[in-house]
């Protein structure tokens, strides 16, 4: 009996664990008809360059089951990329994995790219005239670094032909239940949802309702947000932003003050700051890059705001992450990253 999906998993160095779990045990469930994960109706292999271990992000190792050099890539019909916590760092490893992913296109594979292996996709030229999702933290720093390509905001996932892309997070069961329902029929698709303790299955335009902080707090600050993560890297005016919600500046002001005790302005520069911050301690951009990806204008201008927020200079801290052995989790506005 064959399959009717056949995945190709590659995990790239830093990989995050939950997304590469989540994804693996939604196709675990849904694959033979008990729960002996038996791939029947579903099959996948993880495959590297080499094989050796793979490292995720949270120090726990992926051994990998195959050279994808001595696989057959017209036997899978997709190939799920998931990236490496560096964003960049992920597409700096385009010239290792360009010709095995044309060569996987090539052959009517399916290209995936979860979390950050969005960026790899891109960086190897595969993303060209197809939409893209990008994981919200790394939406500003992708639309700098491939401002050719259309993205869009604050999607789950998205399936434009022969490319997938997806956030990240338990975005990719929501992602697997969608490729699932295609290939096995719906009832398949959604088996073990419950053992994984997940209601029904969200579309790619779910709107995350953790992305807006505060209990209480009005549709017009949540749409206030989603606006500003928009045009993070903008020096956009919070009139502006007020007009396209309809309100005025004052109004505005009102019920951010209402929801965070802090006008709109005050909340906007904080999220920059946070986010400027999770960039020095997770990337090697230099300050002008940060400070132009957030919307702080120049490296002097963004010193300045991180010395007063942080009380160091933004050298200082980027030094103090890497003497404390690594990157640490940003403390985002809308939380951590999973």
């Amino acid at each position: 009996m064959s399959p009717d999906i056949r995945l190709l998993i590659l995990p790239l160095p830093d990989f995050a664990l939950l997304p590469f779990g989540a994804f693996l045990d939604k196709l675990r469930f849904s694959t033979d008809d008990e729960d002996y994960s038996q791939q029947r109706y579903c099959s996948w292999t993880v495959a590297g360059l080499t094989l050796d271990p793979v490292r995720s992000s949270s120090g726990a190792v992926v051994q990998v089951e195959a050279l994808v050099s001595q696989l057959d890539l017209a036997r899978f019909d997709y190939l799920v990329i998931f990236g490496g916590r560096n964003a960049m760092a992920t597409a700096a490893l385009a010239p290792h994995y360009k010709a095995l992913l044309r060569q996987a296109s090539k052959a009517g594979v399916k290209l995936l790219g979860v979390d950050n292996g969005v960026f790899l996709l891109a960086a190897c030229g595969l993303l060209q005239g197809h939409k893209v999702v990008v994981h919200w933290r790394h939406e500003a720093e992708f639309r700098a670094a491939f401002p050719h390509l259309q993205v869009l905001p604050e999607q789950l996932y998205c399936i434009d032909g022969g490319r997938i892309t997806c956030a990240g997070g338990t975005a990719v069961i929501d992602l697997a239940v969608a490729l699932l329902s295609g290939a096995c029929g719906r009832t398949r698709a959604l088996k073990g949802l419950a053992d994984m303790l997940v209601d029904d299955p969200r579309d790619s335009h779910h709107a995350l309702r953790s992305l807006a902080l505060g209990p209480g707090q009005g549709r017009q600050v949540q749409r206030a947000q989603a606006l500003m993560r928009h045009h993070l890297g903008k020096p956009l005016a919070v009139e502006r932003l007020a007009a396209e919600l309809g309100l005025s500046r004052r109004q505005l002001d009102r019920q951010f003050h209402a929801s965070h005790g802090m006008s709109a302005k005050a909340w906007w520069l904080e999220m920059r700051l946070q986010q400027a911050r999770w960039r020095l301690l997770n990337s090697s951009h230099s300050l002008a890059q940060i400070a132009d990806e957030v919307g702080l204008g120049d490296a002097s201008y963004l010193s300045k705001c991180v010395r007063r927020r942080f009380a160091c200079t933004a050298l200082e801290l980027r030094a103090g992450a890497r003497e404390a052995g690594g990157a640490l989790d940003g403390t985002g506005l809308a939380g951590d990253r999973g």
